[in-house]
């Protein structure tokens, strides 16, 4: 029998996320991944054909995040002169992602950026990355942050969104005393 202090449930260490524990071995496995495919071309094609493919890259990415920043603000600024909102999506959060993954040196981060591209791969990611969030905001344990954005997005069964805020009184209920305030 032994005996002691219970120990309470919140002390207990949580387990890491997936996430966090394989984060760091992906990355570390993508960058030996490209420094061995940019050093295997070079041996077949020489340094020359490398510093130029980098190059091309940075230049190919930085060109495709103006053009995704270009249409995004005139998407933006058209929506204000109407008096609406700004559409949804219409991709051009991936496009500079693809544009991004263009300018990191190396041949999969390229193949990668040119694959977000593709008008088909960005609807299929857009369409993967919002279920995602829906299920974990699904998940969202109550108190969490995931829950107040799951309560503040609720809407009536008229389409409308409901806006407003809790106001919580600490009034005492009739018959009730307070506490005296002490030192």
């Amino acid at each position: 029998m032994t005996t002691g202090a219970p120990t309470s449930p919140y002390t207990a260490r949580r387990r890491p996320s997936r996430l966090r524990r394989y984060l760091p071995l992906g990355i570390a496995a993508w960058l030996v991944l490209e420094i061995w495919l940019l050093t295997l071309v070079a041996g077949a094609a020489g340094g020359l054909t490398v510093f130029l493919l980098l190059v091309a890259g940075l230049v190919a990415g930085s060109v495709v995040i103006k053009r995704a920043g270009r249409r995004a603000f005139q998407s933006l600024n058209e929506a204000l002169q109407r008096g609406g909102s700004p559409e949804r999506g219409g991709g051009n959060g991936l496009m500079m992602l693809g544009g991004l993954l263009l300018m990191i040196p190396g041949l999969v981060s390229d193949a990668a950026g040119l694959l977000l591209l593709l008008p088909p791969v960005q609807k299929a990611v857009s369409r993967f990355a919002e279920n995602a969030f829906d299920r974990s905001l699904r998940k969202a344990a109550p108190g969490s942050l995931g829950d107040a954005f799951q309560q503040a997005r609720m809407h009536r069964p008229d389409g409308k969104v409901v806006q407003g805020e809790v106001i919580r009184e600490d009034r005492p209920e009739p018959g009730e005393q307070r506490p005296p305030l002490t030192r």
